[in-house]
């Protein structure tokens, strides 16, 4: 796979007739949308990469990126953009649009880093791709007969900001969702098939009765047990589990001092699987493991919702198809992947409800793991900002053949969103599910 030879350089080659590898034909006109969407992103490149670097440097956490969102905010003004903030009650959400077509466009937007190691997951990158496709889509939004927002959404990495704003209307309208995410080198340009996990994060709280740990141990009882025996039990079913279901926890809170039976322990914990009927069957066995532990020790427990769910991610095929073939025109490797993807994000629940796209962008050189010092600094390279532009040019060019195809355009209008307003609707898209 070419990497850094053809990182931020024009696409090797452009057809003039005939049909692309998506289906869809090419025509002198489509050629010349291409060229001037790539000039697009070339003329704001300067620009959004100082977007891109300032943000990987600001290192905000979730719900805490208000300079992030400002200066995205304000460069998309400058780019011809209205923009909302503060959009679904969230302070550093926000709401950039342009045009009025029937068919209405979202680019999402991240830009939260992560406590302690910064931009480890390339949030930085993700909001460069999708500022610099809108800022280059802008000025043909009438040409394509669309409505295109990018939409600021906080707090991917912890506190679900994108379901937080489905369930509040920031998405009310929107046919098609589009985003990119960084990854490690190697992996396929493809996304068709690929996805990504579920995920529910809960505290257990256990309650126990504080003595003298001295004077009278027998007269307490000691939630700190409890937490070292839940955690026990949870090692133990990690055998018996699907190899691609996930479960992690740590101790929050197990005692202060050493002469204190320990009243209070707090594990907060997470599960991870790729369908929602297995993820709710491994969170049943993981919450009996919490259960047998306050049995063992006497003590109570309760459970607390941490976070929204995040829900499993699907990727359009048309989508994908479109995406596939602008990274074709630039060399990627775009062999069909083997499938699935660990990790989880929360356009997982934009997915569920809306046409979506969520690719996965290779840094060349990056054999290190992301949630990582090592990636984030990578996330603040050259190669890096080079894949970003070229995800950037791919993202236009996925919008406007989508919006160009006459099937497509009618498919994705039609499934423009609309939240549950009764409770019927609610039962008939839960089962959906």
């Amino acid at each position: 796979m070419e990497t850094t030879d053809t990182a931020g350089t024009e696409p090797t080659s452009t057809k003039t007739t005939g049909t692309d590898s998506t289906g869809t034909a090419t025509t002198p006109a489509a050629d010349a949308l291409r060229a001037a969407l790539a000039d697009g992103v070339e003329r704001w490149k300067p620009k959004v990469e100082e977007l891109a670097r300032n943000i990987h440097g600001y290192k905000e956490i979730s719900f805490e990126e208000v300079q992030s969102a400002e200066a995205i905010s304000a460069l998309l003004e400058e780019g011809g953009f209205t923009v909302e903030r503060g959009t679904s009650g969230l302070p550093t959400a926000f709401t950039a649009s342009a045009g009025s077509g029937e068919l209405t466009v979202a680019l999402c937007v991240e830009y939260d880093a992560l406590p302690g190691i910064g931009h480890a997951c390339g949030h930085n990158l993700i909001a460069g791709a999708s500022v610099a496709a809108a800022l280059a889509l802008q000025p043909y939004v009438d040409e394509l007969g669309i409505t295109l927002k990018a939409i600021g959404t906080p707090a991917e990495e912890h506190g679900g900001g994108k379901a937080l704003m489905l369930e509040r209307g920031a998405f009310d309208g929107v046919g098609l969702a589009l985003m990119v995410h960084p990854v490690q080198d190697g992996l396929t340009y493809n996304p068709a098939g690929t996805s990504a996990q579920a995920v529910g994060r809960y505290k257990a709280t256990f309650t126990g009765k504080a003595a003298h740990a001295a004077a009278a141990p027998h007269q307490g009882v000691n939630a700190a047990d409890a937490a070292v025996l839940s955690q026990v039990a949870i090692g133990l079913l990690r055998q018996q589990i699907p190899s691609d279901h996930r479960i992690a926890c740590f101790v929050a809170e197990a005692g202060h001092v050493t002469n204190i039976i320990p009243e209070k322990a707090v594990v907060e914990f997470e599960c991870r699987a790729f369908t929602l009927p297995e993820f709710r069957a491994l969170l049943e066995r993981v919450r009996r493991c919490f259960e047998g532990a306050a049995i063992a020790t006497g003590t109570t427990l309760e459970y607390e919702d941490t976070e929204p769910l995040y829900e499993p991610l699907l990727q359009d095929d048309d989508l994908a198809a479109h995406w596939t073939s602008a990274m074709d025109a630039f060399g990627k490797d775009t062999s069909r992947s083997s499938g699935l993807s660990g990790g989880s994000t929360d356009m997982g629940n934009i997915s569920q409800v809306i046409p979506s796209l969520h690719p996965w962008l290779s840094i060349p050189g990056a054999d290190v793991p992301i949630h990582s010092h090592a990636f984030a600094a990578l996330a603040d390279t050259p190669p890096a900002y080079g894949v970003m532009f070229e995800a950037g040019t791919a993202l236009a060019w996925t919008v406007a053949a989508a919006a160009s195809t006459p099937n497509q355009r009618e498919r994705f209008t039609q499934a423009a969103y609309r939240r549950r307003t009764s409770p019927q609707e609610a039962v008939t898209q839960e089962g959906a599910s």
